[in-house]
């Protein structure tokens, strides 16, 4: 990995190496990336989120039996018709939901569902449920591995936050970064030289590879900084900073594809309502923040977002006022081009299996949906199959 600050301090010897000629690297600038690009923004909801406190089944009477303490009464519940409805923190994203941008995936999950978190994150993120793959190339790594040649250099897929890259972005050919501010950026999962293939000298293709991303990285990075955010935005949160952050730099037409950021604390085991109300604020304000601001700037119709979360809760609260390890829960997907309203089935609390919700709709159809409909990309090798696409865009 490469420091920016210690490339920086490199930058004359770098600049004299036979390896980067100065003209590639001037090439590598002058590439600008595609303003009708699609992009694509996933927030990972880390730690298993409740899916019956979000997207509630007020007028399922099993509902409030199966959770005395934690059901939220039907009278707050900001209903989105007469069976489900949200959480009456989730002010802004009822007001997406009203206004056309936000869609609801009701009932996603897999066959046969683990319930632990690294297991179950590492099926979502590699779309594979043979473990011997779990720690390879990611499903959107994948299928960025597809794309046709970018016409800049630089990352095709970056993650804002201090977390390691995901495997989700892990590609054998496209690069990922991390960031978690402009004034710090890390090369990040790059193939190794045993990965590369024959060549003359694979390390020292990495190698020219790496520098020349880096320099094109630095450089619209300090383009991103000249941008500004909204002086009206408030933040409230360092989930919202990071969204925000992700704003500066679409509008600052940095090139990536796609952008990952990790909300985190959604494991919510003990006094469960104070923490998950919390958390669904947090996400609700800022969702409807980043979009609006994109809406201003005139590039939300280039901008989708994804939430997923390893497994939802189970049914059932449990005797500590929380909620354990469960299966099926709610997918929230936004933006301007996104089919909004609800898609699939309300869960069935007087059908539960073992204790958890049943889903309905396979991960991999909502992945399919993705990469297919809106960042147009082959979706077979990724997904490991062929899966019939929700129509979500």
């Amino acid at each position: 990995m490469l420091n920016r600050r210690d490339f920086l301090k490199q930058a004359t010897l770098i600049s004299l190496a036979p390896s980067v000629p100065a003209f590639l690297a001037e090439t590598a600038r002058a590439a600008v990336p595609s303003r009708d690009d699609r992009i694509l923004v996933v927030i990972q909801l880390d730690g298993g989120n409740d899916g019956l406190n979000t997207v509630i089944p007020h007028a399922d009477e099993n509902y409030a039996r199966l959770r005395p303490k934690l059901a939220i009464p039907k009278q707050k519940v900001r209903r989105l018709n007469d069976a489900v409805g949200l959480n009456p923190v989730m002010r802004e994203a009822a007001e997406l939901f009203h206004d056309g941008r936000l869609a609801i995936v009701q009932g996603v999950g897999y066959p046969n569902p683990n319930k632990s978190h690294e297991v179950s994150k590492a099926i979502w993120e590699t779309a594979r449920f043979d473990p011997t793959e779990h720690s390879s190339y990611g499903w959107i790594g994948r299928a960025l591995d597809e794309a046709p040649a970018a016409q800049h250099s630089g990352p095709a897929c970056v993650l804002v936050g201090t977390e390691s890259v995901p495997t989700a972005l892990h590609g054998r050919k496209s690069i990922a970064s991390a960031l978690s501010n402009l004034d710090d950026m890390v090369i990040g999962q790059r193939p190794k030289p045993s990965e590369v293939g024959s060549s003359d000298d694979p390390l020292l293709a990495f190698v020219r590879r790496s520098t020349v991303d880096a320099v094109v990285t630095a450089d619209r990075l300090q383009q991103a900084a000249k941008s500004r955010p909204d002086a009206t935005t408030s933040f409230e949160s360092e989930f919202s900073k990071r969204l925000m952050l992700i704003a500066r730099l679409i509008q600052s037409d940095f090139g990536a594809r796609v952008y990952y950021v990790v909300h985190t604390g959604y494991d919510t085991h003990v006094y469960q309502r104070e923490t998950h109300d919390r958390l669904l604020r947090e996400l609700s304000e800022a969702l409807r923040s980043f979009l609006d601001q994109l809406k201003r700037a005139k590039l939300d119709d280039r901008v989708a977002v994804m939430t997923f979360s390893e497994f939802g809760r189970r049914a059932d609260e449990n005797a500590s006022e929380g909620t354990d390890h469960g299966a099926a829960a709610p997918l929230l997907l936004a933006g301007a081009k996104i089919k909004s309203g609800l898609h699939g089935s309300p869960p069935n609390l007087a059908q539960l299996r073992g204790g958890d919700l049943v889903s309905s709709i396979d991960f991999r159809q909502v992945y399919q949906a993705v990469l297919q409909h809106w960042l147009r990309l082959p979706s077979q090798s990724a997904l490991g199959g062929a899966f019939p696409p929700l129509s979500l865009y």
